[in-house]
């Protein structure tokens, strides 16, 4: 394994860790986290590593302000609360860029599977829909959505209304015990220019196969959402449902990344495998 950092959106680091199999790899894996995930977190390096057997070199990230560095510590609460849905486009295309300029480790791919667990295939979707037919996507030749949601924004009327009138908006971390906090900018920007945010709208842009994946006992996200995702898309690639699994595919926070997969977390790795083996 391998870590790195390359300038992100408004100058703050991404920063990941490349698994890289024993021979060179054609495709590349990059592999989004969530919201309040991170590179580190429970299922995400498991499944780095599987990929990494599997024959693909993957990239675990964290977005610029998601406020996570290396490893399981807390959480920084100034770059949280500045996140935003751009930002995160923003994130990826300076991937994009430096991974066709063979500045992350591996080399330089042939192609990339971007894969993104919840908020991070919304993210996913946003960057490939928005920039679709444009260069710095030239690599791009499949997307996956782990347990994502259908929508870009799921908050009542009220919460709206005391996030834009109070600036910030409490989300605790129950692994950390902060009280982090959804910034105003959030929320602003996607009233601002909706039309930016129409995920499902967006997501009938995107070119390249979407393999839709979710669990059938989510009990953050609604498995809904996965047949709203994949008719948006007009089943590009497919969609998959994993019998019994839950958001983060029954897997534990922390988790080893040779521990015991469950046997939701082992077929994501073997659906994954195969669509990075399809670009």
């Amino acid at each position: 394994m391998s870590d790195w950092s390359i300038p992100g959106s408004s100058g703050r680091p991404i920063i990941g860790t490349t698994h890289s199999p024993s021979e060179p790899a054609e495709i590349h894996v990059l592999l989004a986290h969530g919201f309040k995930g991170y590179k580190d977190y429970g299922f995400i390096p498991w499944l780095a590593e599987h990929l990494a057997d599997a024959g693909h070199v993957v990239h675990r990230f964290n977005f610029s302000h998601g406020g996570m560095d290396h490893g399981h510590g807390s959480f920084d609460e100034s770059a949280f609360q500045e996140d935003t849905w751009n930002r995160q486009v923003e994130d990826l295309l300076l991937l994009f860029q430096a991974s066709r300029e063979g500045s992350l480790p591996g080399g330089t791919p042939g192609g990339l599977l971007l894969a993104g667990h919840s908020r991070g295939g919304v993210s996913s979707l946003l960057a490939a829909g928005r920039h679709a037919g444009e260069g710095v996507l030239d690599q791009l030749r499949g997307i996956a959505t782990l347990a994502s949601p259908a929508a870009c924004l799921h908050m009542s009327d009220q919460d709206r209304e005391r996030l834009l009138d109070e600036g910030r908006l409490a989300s605790p971390s129950s692994r950390t015990g902060q009280v982090l906090h959804v910034g105003r900018s959030w929320l602003s920007e996607q009233l601002e220019a909706p039309q930016d945010h129409d995920l499902l709208a967006i997501a009938a842009k995107v070119k390249v196969p979407v393999h839709v994946i979710h669990g059938t006992e989510d009990d953050a996200v609604p498995v809904e959402c996965a047949h709203a995702i994949g008719d948006a898309v007009d089943d590009l690639a497919g969609r998959v449902l994993i019998e019994g699994a839950n958001h983060v595919f029954n897997t534990p926070n922390p988790f080893p990344v040779d521990g015991d997969a469950s046997p939701s977390l082992r077929q994501l790795g073997e659906v994954l495998a195969r669509a990075a083996g399809a670009c």
